[in-house]
């Protein structure tokens, strides 16, 4: 099957976010500039550079029935830090609480039962038990093609592990089970891992 997107696929559900995938998910909180926390998921995230470390995550379309952007994204533009919080699979519920479109203001840390921590260089709230976070001040929006396709670039300045998270002096995913999207409504969790050298190691 070939297919060119402005033309359709002619299948029930979209193929893209399936084929690219798994996604890790950025679970983004900010603050708005009158104090109020939010929470949302993107699993258009990924880090991009190392040093200094630096974060990406893609917002796509506007808040349903405002015609505004979403929150996230208005909220970062205004005071110019997030953060992200890693989604663990013991997380999958709580973080699908925090895919619903609640109004401006709304607290989704108290909505999903989680417990929000200050953080240390900026002024939001973080995940307090999330098995990582970093700690973001934005770098650069990038306004792509399509209608509301905003891609948001962070320097990461602060990061927390979760103590049982760092096993032998390394930070090992396999402790808490990392939750990726895939397409559709699918999710999936790393269970294994395995090391592979390269060939000039």
């Amino acid at each position: 099957m070939f297919y060119r997107p402005e033309q359709g696929h002619g299948l029930p559900h979209n193929p893209f976010k399936a084929i690219v995938s798994p996604r890790p998910i950025g679970w983004i909180s900010t603050r708005s500039t009158d104090g109020a926390n939010n929470l949302a998921p993107y699993s258009f995230f990924n880090g991009v550079a190392d040093a200094p470390p630096q974060v990406m995550y893609s917002t796509t379309g506007v808040k349903p029935e405002q015609g505004e952007a979403k929150d996230s994204l208005t909220n970062i533009r205004e005071t110019g830090v997030f953060c992200v919080n890693i989604v663990e699979f013991a997380m999958m519920d709580k973080m699908n609480v925090t895919t619903e479109h609640f109004d401006a203001g709304a607290d989704e840390f108290a909505k999903a039962g989680l417990t929000a921590a200050e953080c240390e260089t900026i002024n939001c709230a973080r995940v307090a038990d999330a098995p990582a976070t970093m700690e973001c001040r934005l770098t650069t929006i990038l306004e792509l093609p399509g209608k509301a396709n905003t891609v948001v670039f962070g320097e990461v300045v602060g990061v927390h592990l979760r103590d049982n998270c760092i096993v032998d002096g390394r930070f090992d995913v396999t402790t808490y089970q990392p939750l990726a999207r895939l397409g559709y409504r699918d999710y999936a969790r790393v269970t294994e891992t395995f090391e592979l050298a390269r060939p000039d190691d």
